[in-house]
């Protein structure tokens, strides 16, 4: 296969990618991957299950109610007892359903503590949900912005690889017409085929961070690499300022609202531990009616029928007054435990902050690079296009030519990759104050 063959395979594969595109938006990504996301949706499903639980009958505050009915046969075999009353071979069969309530007047307010930790393991796997989102949102955010640097850098590829084909179709001409092998001619197809291989493997690296974009999104849509990604790199964002970030953070965090919430949550184990402390009232209610037929198998003129009617109401107080002090520890331990979640608290609290200020100087700095990579960008191009014109005019050599096309190269693809630097720096910050759920949620 000749260089001209290679060259038009080359142009209907770049044609091929303004036919039949999907334009696809950051937000949208996100959303379908909201939508789609298997851990989001177990995560919901697991919020569902603590709502229905969050209810005062599953604290144990009404009576239950229990309906039991027994059958019992009997046979007693008195032929050989010349003391019974009832000779021969008696069946005995009866039928007791038993109807009874039982309600915990007081149980050391172990009901009201109950209520209270299913309201907040609701509120804990609310939070759940809300950390999975975010978590969601950020990867999503990432591999869509890592699919545009992809495709910006194959753009790159595709402008450079076009210039050398221009130069190389014109050395061909120019060498064929001419009759001369000149080192420029072999140089300058050199430098196609090298531009050209860089294009078809930036490609590759683009078409798999799209093919991942919609892993990230559970789209089991048949595959098109077509996708335009309409949100740039080159995102507007502020200045981020330290002291609001960290109240933001301090308010918003998700993290940080678990470790609360577990403290809270320990409290109430530690009041549902302090319960068994007090004494504790029950009272029971039943009824039980019972229908029972006595005869005599072999002699049918021998039959009893007997029916009963038992109920009853009870009350029932219990008082622990010696286990080895076991309830006394439990309660003890207990609010060490909760010791143990303020000082989490604490703890992450100091993390958070730290990494939060690391986070902002990290985006500052990136801020910088950013800036300083735009502004070398315009020289690297304004140099770069002195540099043909020059070579057009026979003052520049190939050489020379090559090495400012490499450092133009070089210049745009590090002003990207600090354009993807900044922002995802920016989406750990976003976050870490929760404000990236809030966003969303609008």
């Amino acid at each position: 296969m000749n260089l001209k063959t290679n060259s038009l395979i080359l142009l209907l594969f770049i044609a091929s990618y303004s036919i039949g595109q999907e334009k696809l938006s950051a937000s949208q990504a996100v959303f379908m991957a909201l939508e789609n996301n298997y851990q989001v949706l177990i995560s919901e499903k697991q919020h569902e299950i603590n709502e229905k639980n969050n209810t005062w009958s599953e604290a144990g505050l009404f009576p239950t109610v229990t309906l039991t009915v027994g059958q019992n046969n009997a046979i007693q075999d008195n032929t050989n007892n010349p003391f019974t009353f009832t000779p021969g071979i008696i069946l005995n069969q009866s039928i007791a359903p038993t109807l009874s309530a039982n309600w915990n007047i007081f149980s050391g307010f172990q009901v009201r503590m109950s209520k209270q930790r299913l309201e907040q393991l609701e509120m804990q796997s609310g939070n759940n949900v809300v950390a999975v989102i975010e978590t969601t949102i950020q990867d999503v955010l990432k591999t869509y912005y890592q699919a545009q640097l992809q495709y910006e850098r194959m753009k790159l590829f595709e402008n450079i690889m076009s210039l050398s084909r221009r130069r190389n179709q014109y050395y061909e001409l120019k060498e064929k017409y001419s009759s001369s092998n000149s080192l420029e001619a072999l140089q300058f197809r050199n430098q196609y085929l090298t531009d050209s291989t860089n294009y078809i493997m930036q490609e590759i690296s683009y078409i798999n961070s799209i093919r991942n974009l919609k892993i990230m999104m559970n789209d089991t849509t048949e595959f098109n690499r077509n996708i335009e990604l309409t949100d740039k790199l080159d995102v507007a964002i502020g200045i981020v300022d330290f002291e609001a970030a960290k109240d933001d953070m301090l308010s918003n965090n998700q993290n940080l609202k678990n470790q609360y919430l577990a403290l809270e949550l320990q409290k109430t184990t530690t009041s549902f531990q302090k319960s068994f402390l007090y004494p504790t009232l029950s009272f029971q209610i039943g009824a039980s009616p019972s229908w029972s037929t006595v005869r005599e198998i072999k002699d049918d003129l021998f039959e009893a029928k007997v029916t009963n009617l038992s109920y009853y109401g009870n009350f029932t107080l219990r008082y622990n007054i010696f286990n080895n002090w076991k309830d006394k520890r439990a309660v003890e331990v207990s609010k060490i435990q909760e010791e143990i979640s303020s000082l989490n608290i604490e703890s992450m609290k100091l993390t958070l902050t730290n990494s939060l200020q690391n986070m902002i100087e990290l985006y500052q700095v990136r801020s910088q690079l950013t800036r300083i990579s735009e502004e070398n960008l315009v020289y690297a191009e304004k140099a770069f296009e002195l540099a043909e014109k020059r070579f057009e005019l026979g003052s520049l050599n190939s050489i020379d030519l090559a090495s400012f096309q490499q450092s133009y190269q070089n210049t745009m693809i590090q002003h990207y990759e600090n354009l993807y630097n900044k922002l995802d720096t920016y989406l750990e910050i976003y976050k870490m104050t929760g404000k990236i759920s809030l966003e969303y949620s609008k």
